[in-house]
């Protein structure tokens, strides 16, 4: 099956069947570059959607990123951009090894062809010069043919008539006879050329013709193979990241697959968890006392509050506190008349006025006093350093994310330290590559770096110590208590005081306000400590042994009974006695069993 022998006569068919071919792998070239710019655009596009949902630096979606359901999405995303990244390589492949390969190809098989065709009409006109000589000496001769008849006729003719004279005769024959040899010259001519032009005609049909025409063939075969080849390639192009997409999938449903609810919701609770206890029953407020008590006993009573100087902040007594607030750790006054001598069953002072339950019920269900802490910041207060202003469990995280911020500081320090160290070393054992003493200035500024690190250190460490288990210092607890007391005093704290205070019952208003509050709790603890034990509301048993090492501790052993003398007032400590030992322990160490008619202690309805 050959082009040359089939298709002999088909020249002009063949050219333009070629020139369709070389349209068709253009056309395909196109296509490739096409999808090229689609992969390009379609990873383009991938990595935009990925950068937008990815969380911004420094921001609140940023933390969001600690529960797992957000590291799975983080996953996905950063997956995402690595499955962008096998679509930019299937483009940059196809680029490289189909439309840069298959273009210059395409630039050599159009000069290929031009060459072939080229001498094939070379060959064309060639045997179209031949066939016109063969026209042209074919006429000659037969003109001269013609002309060698006509001359002989007349030569005839006139040796025939007896009028002519002999010499006309002779000049007619030799007229004939010079025709003639024209003729027979004409004639071999015209032989000769016959002869060279089927040659050249047999050499252009058996020889030229189909050499061109198979060269033009195998030139056909080779375009037809070539964009197989490319079909192919464009195929293990995308087979070749299959795997890695494969993979890429892979991890996004291995992120799935590693989402924890409960990991959630534990980390939920550890985000907000304020370490506060949940407000205990509401106390019954009996208004009957007073009728019920005689004269003498109020008068006794009324005595027994002169005794002591009444401490009095704003005018206004102790009322209810609610949760989020602090509790105050000494014992209310006796809701006694301000007069010694008022009547018993006269009207109650408006000093012991009570909020209606509904109301305060309303104003528990709705404080958010989380919000109150970062609002007062807002209005310029600064956040104390020890976080304070934080509940317990919240203030432990800051302190522990603090410490362990200082630790790695210290830690590239000391390596920063011992590379200077070596580098002494080195320069001591080889002065000429430096001068030792140069490195003094910097390893004593880095040693001094190190002790301010140790020393901001060991402060952090101290107060997460209080925190985590250990009772606060006493100027901790002059300021938990200055906060609850700012929270009953109207002409220190506006109607929005609980607005400003914080969960632990730290304030963030002016240094002034704090100062003055702190140092008239202060007094008011020291006031206490004058007064006679506090009788026991109960007893209760420890569940775990503790170990008290801070002064206002007590030691309990697991299973010991021991007196309580004060409630957890919201801070997380119970107050207890054993003999005449009495101390803090945390509330969760031990087990309260209240004595409802014990002095002191609540009445639950």
């Amino acid at each position: 099956m050959s082009w040359g022998i089939e298709l002999w006569d088909q020249f002009d068919n063949l050219e333009k069947h070629t020139q369709w071919g070389i349209d068709i792998l253009e056309k395909y070239i196109k296509f490739v570059k096409e999808r090229t710019e689609i992969e390009l655009s379609y990873a383009k596009q991938l990595r935009n959607l990925a950068k937008k949902y990815q969380p911004k630096k420094n921001s609140k979606e940023e933390e969001e990123y600690r529960y797992t359901a957000c590291k799975a999405f983080l996953s996905t995303l950063n997956e995402m951009n690595d499955y962008a990244g096998q679509h930019e390589v299937i483009s940059e492949n196809m680029t490289s090894h189909i439309t840069v390969e298959l273009a210059r190809y395409v630039q050599e098989l159009k000069q290929e062809r031009k060459s072939y065709f080229h001498d094939g009409r070379k060959a064309q006109q060639h045997i179209e010069i031949c066939w016109k000589q063969l026209e042209s000496s074919k006429r000659r001769f037969e003109r001269d043919c013609k002309e060698a008849d006509r001359a002989q006729q007349y030569f005839e003719k006139m040796d025939a008539d007896i009028n002519v004279t002999k010499a006309d005769v002779e000049k007619a024959r030799q007229q004939a006879q010079v025709r003639h040899q024209m003729a027979e010259d004409s004639r071999a001519d015209y032989s000769s050329i016959l002869q060279k032009f089927n040659h050249e005609q047999h050499e252009y049909y058996h020889t030229h013709i189909p050499n061109i025409f198979q060269k033009i063939q195998e030139m056909e075969e080779r375009r037809i193979l070539r964009i197989g080849e490319s079909m192919k390639t464009y195929a293990e192009v995308d087979r070749q990241v299959i795997p890695i997409i494969g993979k890429c999938l892979d991890e996004i449903v291995k992120a799935a697959e590693s989402i924890d609810q409960k990991n959630d919701s534990q980390l939920v609770i550890e985000a907000y968890k304020s370490g506060f206890e949940p407000p205990g029953d509401i106390e019954f407020e009996d208004y009957t006392q007073p009728m019920k008590r005689t004269v003498s006993d109020n008068s006794l009573s009324n005595s027994r509050g002169e005794g002591k100087p009444e401490l009095k902040f704003g005018g206004k007594s102790k009322g209810k506190l609610w949760p989020f607030i602090k509790k105050n750790k000494p014992p209310p006054p006796p809701p006694a008349s301000a007069l010694p001598t008022a009547v018993p069953n006269g009207p109650q002072s408006p000093k012991q006025q009570k909020e209606p339950l509904s109301h305060r019920f309303n104003e528990f269900m709705t404080s958010k006093p989380k919000i109150h802490c970062f609002r007062s910041l807002k209005r310029g207060g600064a956040a104390p350093e020890d976080f304070s202003n934080l509940p317990p469990e919240q203030r432990r995280k800051k302190l522990q994310q603090k410490v362990d911020e200082l630790n790695k500081e210290i830690q590239k320090e000391m390596d920063q330290r011992d590379a200077i160290t070596k580098m002494k070393d080195v320069y001591l054992k080889n002065p000429q590559m430096g001068d030792p003493a140069s490195l003094d200035h910097k390893l004593t500024e880095v040693s001094q770096n190190i002790e301010k690190l140790q020393l901001e250190a060991q402060k952090f460490e101290a107060w997460l110590a209080e925190v985590e288990g250990r009772l606060p210092a006493r100027g901790d607890q002059a300021r938990r208590q200055s906060g609850m007391y700012e929270a009953q005093n109207p002409t220190t704290v506006n109607n929005c005081a609980q607005d400003r205070e914080s969960p632990d019952g730290s304030y963030t208003e002016e240094q002034s306000q704090e100062s003055e509050v702190k140092v008239l709790a202060t007094d008011f603890d020291d006031e206490f400590d004058d007064e006679e034990p506090l009788p026991a509301i109960g007893t209760c048993k420890a569940l775990y042994t503790f170990e008290g090492q801070n002064e206002g501790t007590l030691s309990v052993l697991e299973g010991e009974t021991l007196y309580v003398i004060e409630e957890d007032k919201g801070d997380g400590w119970t107050r207890i006695r054993r003999n005449e030992e009495e101390g803090y322990v945390p509330t969760s160490y031990v087990e309260v069993y209240l004595d409802k008619n014990a002095k002191g202690a609540k009445t639950y309805i």
